[in-house]
């Protein structure tokens, strides 16, 4: 039965896991390796542990439980805010977990007491980017006197995020508040906090220039091992191997047609208008493959002269009319993959995992 290929090149991965770590190490900084981004496949884990890396996150509970069955000494962060009517899987298997709402935090306390526990917490704290956490002085001071008559758990850090919702980038400025409130929280309150957690994969640059504040001893990265990228500072990572994951879809339809629709239009299935630059009448290769099966915008064809214009649920809609003849019905286009690509890609049911060795 047909079904697009998502080829994994796990040796890639293991080697863009190990340059990290040693990078991140010779810092003082830990990496916990965010799973969610390949869906917490097993194989994928044990190609980042071979790297060295031993610590893991996720922001599913399924994947998490799924991973820890499967590798129970995993060492797991739970890096979304739980719900409430997961307090009790999150004591249960999470090793450690991301709090900012003192309604949760106050469940999680009374979960691990009753399961002869204490949860250890890192304090979300909003500088800005306006996801989740603390925001201000003001909500701090609220919420810490609360936390710390919990004794179910444990505040063992701070942390933050930046480049998900807001887009703001990191900086010397916003990073450095996690150690100001550090040691603030400690001298005040009598906390012992540890770990310092200053975001995701777009937090190296600051590590790599040298001004990442002294004390941020924590990251949560994914992308930058699994493709070698940092998609919020629109780089590559140089000398990382930025094509461990290729999505590869069979063309089942090459005709030349015009590039803008023709007649009155209305929305796309998705409920958008997009716009199509009128280039004229080109060859255009229809794959099987959709956005049913993968986030088609994070797909860059590997092919020379290939342009992929669009897709909808069914269908990725390619132009090779530069392509010198090179595609022809039943060939498979291979296409690189970044991040949402592979997240869509490990979710669906619809596409076939093939591990390769290179």
């Amino acid at each position: 039965m047909y079904a697009p290929i998502l080829e994994m090149h796990l040796d890639k991965v293991t080697e863009n896991a190990r340059r990290l770590c040693d990078f991140c190490r010779e810092r003082g900084v830990e990496l916990s390796f965010v799973t969610k981004g390949v869906s917490g496949l097993p194989e994928v884990i044990r190609a980042v542990r071979a790297g060295g890396i031993t610590s893991f996150a996720d922001s599913r509970m399924k994947n998490i439980i799924a991973a820890k069955t499967a590798m129970p000494d995993l060492r797991y962060l739970l890096i979304r805010i739980p719900a409430l009517d997961e307090v009790e899987e999150v004591v249960r298997w999470a090793d450690w977990s991301l709090q900012s709402q003192i309604e949760t935090i106050r469940a999680i306390s009374d979960a691990a007491l009753r399961q002869g526990k204490v949860h250890p917490i890192v304090l979300m704290i909003d500088v800005g980017d306006l996801r989740e956490g603390v925001f201000g002085m003001d909500q701090l001071e609220e919420i810490v006197p609360q936390i710390k008559a919990c004794r179910g758990v444990e505040l063992m850090g701070l942390g933050t995020n930046v480049g998900c919702y807001g887009s703001i980038l990191p900086s010397v400025a916003n990073t450095e508040i996690l150690v100001k409130l550090r040691d603030h929280l400690n001298e005040k309150y009598g906390f012992h906090i540890t770990t310092l957690s200053g975001g995701a994969t777009c937090v190296l640059k600051l590590l790599e220039e040298g001004t990442l504040p002294a004390g941020i001893n924590h990251l949560r990265v994914g992308e930058a091992i699994l493709y070698g990228e940092d998609t919020d500072g629109n780089r590559f990572l140089e000398g990382y191997h930025t094509d461990a994951f290729l999505f590869k879809a069979q063309v089942v339809e090459l005709k030349r047609k015009p590039s803008v629709p023709i007649g009155e239009r209305g929305r796309d299935c998705l409920g958008n208008t997009p716009e199509y630059p009128d280039r004229g009448v080109r060859l255009r290769a229809i794959c099987a493959a959709g956005k049913q099966d993968v986030a088609w915008a994070a797909l860059t064809p590997l092919l020379p002269g290939a342009f992929l214009l669009g897709a909808s649920s069914d269908h990725l809609i390619v132009d090779v009319e530069d392509c010198a003849g090179q595609v022809k019905v039943g060939d498979y286009l291979t296409f690189r993959c970044g991040y949402m690509a592979v997240l869509d890609a490990t979710t669906s049911a619809y596409v076939q995992r093939r591990i390769v060795k290179d």
